[in-house]
């Protein structure tokens, strides 16, 4: 069964924009619009950037990219987990290998 939405008012320098989002998406929704409204803020306050369409790209292009370097980095860390693991693996299985040996 398909869930139903509701209407979500969030505001984005200071204007208010009426979404419709699931229920369990609504605080996840509100967090989303926080972290844009402060990013095309932040950008706004700078005086580099003029218009509000001019900030809202560059608000995005912040993000996406603040969105790629995390992606990487953890791309980076899940890469490195496999190597611990395989190392460990490498290691145990030597280990093991010398106790049959001693035993032997």
């Amino acid at each position: 069964m398909k869930e139903e939405s509701i209407p979500v008012t969030v505001k984005i320098l200071a204007k208010d924009y009426r979404i419709a989002c699931a229920p369990n998406h609504k605080s996840s929704l509100e967090d989303s619009a926080s972290l844009l409204n402060d990013k095309m803020l932040e950008i706004k306050q700078s005086g580099k950037v003029i218009g509000s369409d001019r900030i809202a790209v560059m608000a995005a292009l912040n993000l996406a990219h603040d969105l790629l370097q995390q992606q990487q980095q953890s791309s980076s860390n899940n890469q490195l987990a496999l190597h611990l693991r395989q190392l460990r693996e490498k290691i145990d299985g030597v280990v093991n290998e010398s106790k049959q040996m001693e035993l032997s």
